[in-house]
């Protein structure tokens, strides 16, 4: 997940070297900074004990009662997508205020501050970051979100082992022409020829909502653990949302991202395999059974997956 808050927003030392906090610097794949090297130079969280992603193991996964169906406030309001951005490691659209999720066993209401990507080269080279039973798909979207009690303050989110929510929906390819998320997702997509350069930003106009980004997943269905962030400074503050069912998106739209947007200026490299490998998963810890209809749970502190729950 790459690191979205205002006041953690990327600077970039080259094109392709960024610093997450302004002191530590990262990148995917320079020698110098590539994650290789992120837990030495970000030993803090970065080589700690409860990292992202992970590969979700399906058949460990252990129930889960607490684990009920979200509620999501404004996801279906057209004027919510305000910006799009190239951070020179990742595609980035800001959310408007107001748009909540609360439910699914979170502590509380959770503020959706913007969403990001994570891809490989194009839909023949798979970029997700998280991985189930090994399966690593094309693409993998971040939702980001803030606990409402914070009030935006970064310094109280980091401080708190739940302080961030993450949603992380996996996409891939479709065949299909008739699925409803193409038109929304076309008319993202339209948006990169303008943002083609780390640092270019472009307002959205109104006409996209994030249910229509989503249409088509079933957002009861998913797994839950606690973690970090993807990205250095890897704060492990995450808990972890990541749904069973995929976004489908046809292939065009997928490869645009790995031939459209650079890491630097138009001369630097196209933007590909922005993605964090899979760290190495706790021992499973079991939760209390839930409904017979069945929540799992599996992971770094459960990792679960609700199953029917309506």
């Amino acid at each position: 997940m790459n690191w979205l808050l205002a006041a953690f927003a990327a600077c970039a030392l080259t094109a392709s070297v960024h610093c997450a906090t302004g002191t530590v610097e990262w990148c995917y794949h320079l020698p110098s900074c590539n994650e290789t090297t992120w837990a030495t130079i970000a030993p803090k969280f970065c080589n700690g004990s409860r990292q992202s992603p992970i590969n979700i193991v399906s058949a460990s996964a252990t129930g889960d009662s607490s684990l009920t169906a979200f509620s999501f406030t404004n996801y279906n309001s057209n004027s919510t997508l305000k910006k799009i951005s190239n951070t020179g490691e990742t595609v980035k659209v800001t959310l408007a205020s107001g748009v909540q999720v609360s439910g699914g066993g979170l502590s509380e209401a959770y503020d959706s501050l913007q969403f990001h990507l994570h891809w490989g080269n194009g839909s023949s080279v798979p970029g997700s970051e998280h991985t189930v039973d090994g399966r690593q798909y094309p693409m993998e979207l971040h939702i980001v979100n803030s606990k409402s009690s914070v009030n935006g303050n970064t310094t109280l989110a980091l401080a708190d082992s739940t302080g961030l929510a993450a949603l992380g929906f996996f996409i891939e390819e479709t065949s299909s022409n008739t699925t409803a998320s193409f038109a929304a997702w076309h008319k993202l997509t339209s948006y990169l020829a303008n943002i083609t350069e780390e640092g270019q930003q472009v307002d959205i106009d109104p006409g996209i909502s994030m249910d229509d980004l989503l249409v088509g997943v079933d957002r009861t269905q998913y797994y839950r653990y606690l973690g970090s962030l993807t990205t250095p400074t890897c704060n492990e503050v995450v808990v972890w949302t990541v749904f069973k069912q995929s976004i489908k998106v046809n292939r065009e739209l997928i490869d645009l991202f790995s031939k459209t947007v650079h890491v630097g200026n138009s001369t630097s490299p196209l933007m590909v395999n922005v993605f964090r490998s899979t760290q190495p998963e706790l021992p499973v810890r079991t939760q209390a059974s839930g409904s017979s209809k069945g929540c799992y749970s599996l992971g770094l502190m459960a990792l679960s997956l609700i199953l029917g729950k309506h």
